[in-house]
């Protein structure tokens, strides 16, 4: 049997109490009116429910007088009973089944709205397929219980303290027998609760790590494909599904066994009660009709107990998701902003500065990606960033947009240290082509125009054409409005990337950021490409990120990387002449004619 996947269960199974559900208060306060006016309808509901078995009660004891009157008047009585039963639970069911999708949505766009803000460092502990299983299966579970759960315990609770005072008015002699059966029906509760609460907090685990073991397969399928590893991918996927399938049947046994051992007690205790009952209308201390309130206010009472088993089980899953949900909204992000951050400097005239900088990866804290590296990039500047791969290139990068932030040093723009400015208001400022391309399930030309929302079609095309992306976009069978697919499944590497470029053009920020931005280029479209980068970095504080140097030797500087650290800098005129690191990769890449200049 494979482990469950989370290391921290024990901890959060031991704290899974029904006092967790509270975690929804503040989702469902802002609706009081909508909560209060369903609590109403289901009181209703079971006054009505309780005051049935007095109707037929004397419905009872009347027929065997023969008032035929005063039958027809019982008679009408209960279809006027059974009308407001039907009305208030048709009322109760509208208002408690609008505020669980109510309830639920909102939720779900709380947890939503803090996971798309959560920093890079957060996604490194937690398997996006979980944070979606979250949002998706433990909502639903939340709204099950909202929306039906909560509603039929309460109804069930009413129902049978209501049942047990009216039986205990009926015949406190019976009723005093049908008590001596509680506390052997609480056990096997108490018991039986403690286990299902701990195998639907592990059922909850296992589906979570379904859903990421599937996300993960999916979005790498070509991948899998290529390396032909479907067999084992589809191992991995069928072995924690049947994890989860085992892990729910020991949920469902548990549940089945504990409702048997319950409706059992309570149904041979009602029979045992209903012969002391015959016996008292056999020697006249009892009618017939009192009898028979009494036997239907003790199903009524069993019925509610065998019901609040049911819905005990339902509560402690909805309590796990509950507390699964809470944890992610109260989930502290390693990258903070203070309460009154200071305004963004207007960059196009504003210096960059790496302060001795030292960083470390959260999932390598023993290596330091940067170790106390400092430079300064001055507005308007072009700067390349070269060296092997795992140098400390596109780390700085990802923490010049503070998708992290530095163990020890400062990064300034414009003179203000990043973490005393808002992220949202200085990434305003920023343009990024990433190293790899991303591309949303959406059009082309929504595809560009995420760089900027507002921009007109002729501003997008104008972006396009810089980026040298309009002739293959234009080819397209709808053109621009083509659908290219999940993460641009309909285009070839090139395409995405030319796209992502049109769309930093079209944000027209004044720092520009290129993480090996023409890497998936062919030698034409890189030439175009490479020139509309040329006039795009023109007047812009530019940031590149290469390891084909032929796209950097135009740049002001070039700062070599070797080990998280600055080996050099200069023109690339400069570092050839320097020898080292630099003239080495040059050797390597350009032809002994370039390399000897």
């Amino acid at each position: 049997m494979a482990k469950a996947p989370t290391s921290n269960d024990q901890d959060r199974a031991s704290s899974k109490r029904l006092s967790a559900l509270g975690g929804l208060w503040p989702f469902i306060r802002p609706y009081r009116g909508m909560l209060i006016a369903a609590f109403l309808a289901l009181t209703a509901t079971a006054l009505v429910s309780l005051v049935m078995p007095l109707a037929v009660r004397q419905v009872v004891d009347n027929f065997q007088g023969g008032a035929s009157a005063i039958l027809n008047q019982y008679f009408g009585l209960a279809l006027v009973i059974v009308a407001l039963l039907a009305a208030g639970t048709a009322i109760r069911y509208y208002l408690v089944t609008r505020l669980g999708e109510r309830v639920v949505s909102d939720i779900r766009e709380a947890v939503f709205d803090r996971m798309i803000g959560m920093s890079p460092a957060f996604y490194e502990r937690i398997m996006t397929g979980e944070v979606l299983s979250r949002i998706t299966t433990d909502t639903t579970l939340i709204l099950s219980v909202i929306g039906s759960s909560v509603s039929v315990a309460l109804r069930n609770v009413f129902i049978f303290f209501g049942g047990l005072i009216l039986l205990l008015l009926t015949s406190a002699k019976l009723t005093g027998l049908v008590l001596l059966i509680v506390p052997a029906v609480i056990v096997p509760i108490v018991v039986l609760g403690r286990r299902l609460r701990r195998l639907g907090k592990e059922n909850q685990d296992w589906i979570a790590s379904s859903s990421g073991s599937a996300s993960e397969a999916l979005l790498s399928v070509q991948t899998v494909q290529a390396f032909t590893q479907e067999g084992p991918v589809r191992q991995k996927f069928r072995t924690v599904t049947e994890a989860s399938f085992d892990s729910a049947q020991r949920r469902i046994l548990t549940r089945a066994v504990m409702t048997m051992i319950v409706i059992f007690l309570i149904f041979s205790g009602v029979v045992g009660v209903l012969w002391v009952g015959a016996r008292d209308v056999a020697l006249g201390t009892m009618s017939i009709g009192e009898l028979v309130q009494f036997v239907i206010y003790a199903v009524m009472v069993a019925g509610a107990v065998g019901a609040l088993t049911e819905i005990w089980g339902e509560l402690q899953r909805a309590a796990g998701a509950t507390e699964r949900l809470v944890e992610l909204l109260g989930t502290t992000d390693t990258v903070t902003e203070g309460p009154t951050p200071t305004p963004a400097p207007d960059m196009a005239s504003g210096e960059i500065r790496f302060d001795n900088v030292t960083f470390y990866y959260p999932t390598r804290p023993g290596t330091a990606a940067l170790d106390g590296v400092s430079f300064t990039i001055a507005p308007g500047e072009t700067v390349a960033l070269v060296g092997p791969s795992g140098a400390g290139k596109s780390t700085v990068i990802q923490l010049l947009q503070r998708f992290y932030d530095p163990a020890l040093g400062a990064i300034r723009m414009g003179g203000v240290d990043l973490r005393d400015m808002s992220r949202a208001d200085f990434r305003r400022q920023i343009a990024l082509v990433p190293q790899d391309s991303v591309i949303f399930a959406d059009t082309a030309r929504e595809n560009i125009r995420f760089g900027r929302p507002d921009a007109t079609d002729a501003e997008v095309e104008s972006a396009a054409r810089a980026a040298a992306a309009h002739e293959f976009l234009t080819a397209l069978p709808q053109g621009y409005d083509t659908y290219v697919g999940e993460r641009g499944l309909m285009l070839s590497g090139g395409q995405k990337q030319r796209i992502a470029i049109a769309r930093a053009i079209l944000r027209d920020a004044p720092i520009l950021l290129l993480d090996e931005a023409t890497s998936a280029l062919d030698a034409e479209s890189e030439r175009l490409v490479q020139a509309a980068v040329d006039d795009l970095s023109r007047d812009r504080t530019t940031l590149i990120v290469a390891h084909r140097l032929a796209t950097v030797k135009k740049a002001d500087r070039i700062i070599v990387f070797e080990n998280g650290q600055i080996a050099a800098q200069g023109t690339h005129d400069d570092l050839v002449a320097q020898g080292g690191l630099y003239a080495r990769l040059a050797r390597l890449q350009f032809t002994e004619g370039v390399a000897a200049e």
